[in-house]
């Protein structure tokens, strides 16, 4: 099995910086989408276990050495410099599986590491023992209020902050572009359910519904557009565009007429399999 990392760190706008973060993941990075309005960046890994695990451990290093959270401004909300590390199971060519026993050991043992080794506190999300299931936006909102972190510090790390260390199936980031602050914000809510997750941001000179799709066997990018779409004009908006962030499986993009690919922000080179040189 293909291990998927797709690690969130807050800085989008150092390209030098970035481009030895990029150098330091190796050749297990397929991706770099860097946003400077968000002020975020996502990093793609795939590969093998150990390859996927030491590559995140650098980028760990390199960014709780020369990051600061306390100066950082940006669209994106954050807690933390390395915000967050999910652990994905990916088999090339295959929708996304749910099965995640494969990847719930390596969660863990990189958010003990990063605690032990850094000083970070971290907060685990996805399957935990006894069988609770903790959400990414569940830490978000209780993290050192109603929920201690799972290793590390009882209290922030004054630059690096927190680390969310998840273990999930396979997402994809989706980003559409609408006329206004107010529409995105108004739509957002509306668009939320079991399987999107989404908010109205104001980026840069303009403003988005940026969605997590959670499971895009069942709402996928062109459900997703659809959705805002309709929304969004019956408030009496526009929408002006759409982008994926990072890259997508796929058995999820070949659901979807080619014929709607450059409306939607997609391409065949967009894909996971396209950058590990997978048929798909």
């Amino acid at each position: 099995m293909t291990i998927e990392c797709v690690v969130n760190v807050s800085e989008g706008r150092d390209q030098d910086f970035l481009a030895n973060l990029a150098s330091a993941a190796g050749g297990v990075l397929l991706d770099l989408h860097r946003d400077p309005d968000h002020h975020r960046s996502v990093f793609t890994l795939a590969g093998e276990a150990d390859d996927v695990t030491h590559a995140v451990r650098s980028l760990a290093r390199a960014s709780v050495a020369q990051l600061d959270l306390g100066t950082h401004q940006g669209a994106h909300p954050r807690r933390g410099v390395l915000d967050v590390v999910p652990f994905v199971p990916y088999t090339p060519g295959r929708l996304p599986s749910h099965d995640l026993e494969a990847v719930v050991p390596l969660r863990d043992a990189f958010a003990q590491w990063m605690s032990a080794t850094l000083g970070v506190p971290t907060f685990l999300y996805g399957p935990l023992p006894g069988g609770e299931n903790r959400t990414l936006p569940q830490v978000r909102r209780h993290a050192f209020a109603e929920l201690a972190p799972d290793f590390g510090p009882r209290h922030p790390h004054p630059t690096a902050g927190t680390t969310c260390v998840g273990a999930r199936s396979v997402l994809v980031a989706y980003n559409v572009w609408v006329s206004s602050v107010e529409v995105a914000r108004s739509v957002a809510p509306l668009v939320r359910g079991p399987a999107v997750r989404a908010l109205g941001l104001a980026v840069g000179g303009g403003a988005q519904v940026s969605c997590n799709l959670v499971d895009p066997a069942q709402v996928g990018p062109a459900q997703a557009y659809d959705t805002v779409r309709g929304l969004v004009e019956e408030v009496g908006g526009v929408v002006e565009g759409a982008e994926l962030v990072g890259l997508l499986p796929s058995a999820v993009l070949r659901v979807i007429p080619a014929s709607r690919w450059a409306q939607l922000g997609l391409s065949a080179e967009k894909t996971v399999e396209a950058r590990l040189g997978h048929p798909g």
